[in-house]
């Protein structure tokens, strides 16, 4: 298994994908409402873990509010894909992801969060999701899960990502954690993820993403989890365009449950991506998972 450090690294690889600039402890201490008073008035489900109960909230809340309170919740999106600079669309994208939460006994035991992801590329004019393009077959993107481990350190959070398959398996470990601000009664959490690292063929993968979660006090809003997300670098190689760079922007919401997909996304997953409309299940799962060979299109 290999390490590399990336900085401000809370995949969300959201989807985690918030505002910069550090909080103090008078901030930290007022964390709009307390978590386990968000759900519904009722007790929060891992109210008697003893790595709930040990969190600070302000972790507690991110947490939440990324990757629920135990049932799977997904993050939907949709957005395009522009050359840069002319800022010419040239596709559409859409995709989501489905998460869950481990929270152990233990009150220094690792809050792990269990999701997995994928997005297709669309025609820029009709919307129709492509699986070819200029003759070259264009595969949707398909991380089969990631495993993230959240800490709060310094007034920051980090989450170290577990992700590939059988020699590929790596973990991504979080040099900067994600900062965060308050803003009237919600809170802004930003991740700036600056990509450095090589590639199996020997080329550098190079890129800039950017995560804006916009999470407000459950009940205030009709959708109080947001989410805006930049990437700037290469476009795939189906696209032929090698020395072309790109600007993908996309908007993402969650729901919680497939029932509130969008009808399009909800089609192309039942059809092509059924399994990932639900998280993993387990560490052991994902233990399988490694073991086994990557998929067409698997993110690695």
């Amino acid at each position: 298994m290999r390490t590399i450090s990336v900085k401000n690294l809370v995949v969300v690889l959201v989807c985690v994908g918030f505002l910069l600039g550090c909080n103090s402890a008078e901030k930290t201490d007022n964390t709009a409402k307390k978590a386990s008073e968000r759900i519904d008035g009722n007790k929060h489900p891992f109210a008697e873990k003893g790595s709930y109960k040990n969190a600070p909230e302000v972790l507690k809340n991110w947490v939440d509010a990324r990757a629920g309170t135990g049932q799977p919740v997904h993050w939907v999106a949709d957005g395009g894909v522009y050359e840069y600079p002319t800022g010419k669309k040239l596709f559409g994208m859409i995709g989501f992801d489905s998460s869950t939460v481990i929270w152990p006994d233990e009150p220094n035991g690792k809050i792990v969060h269990l999701t997995r992801k994928t997005f297709a590329y669309t025609d820029p004019e009709t919307g129709e999701v492509l699986t070819e393009y200029k003759g070259q077959t264009v595969s949707p993107i398909a991380y089969p899960y990631q495993m993230i481990t959240y800490r709060l350190e310094n007034e920051r959070i980090y989450g170290d990502v577990e992700q590939g398959v059988g020699d590929r398996v790596q973990v991504i470990k979080a040099e900067d954690g994600i900062p965060y601000r308050q803003m009237g009664s919600g809170y802004i959490y930003n991740a700036a993820v600056f990509l450095d690292f090589p590639l199996p063929n020997g080329k550098q993968y190079q890129a800039w993403e950017n995560y804006d979660f916009f999470i407000q006090p459950e009940g205030t809003v009709d959708e109080p989890h947001q989410m805006a997300w930049q990437r700037y670098g290469a476009l795939p190689p189906w696209a032929g365009m090698p020395d072309t760079k790109s600007i993908i922007q996309l908007h993402s919401w969650r729901v919680e449950s497939q029932e509130e997909f969008p009808e399009q996304l909800l089609a192309w997953a039942k059809e092509n991506k059924p399994k990932w409309l639900n998280p993993p299940k387990d560490i052991a799962e994902i233990r399988a998972l490694q073991k086994g060979e990557a998929g067409d299109g698997w993110g690695r």
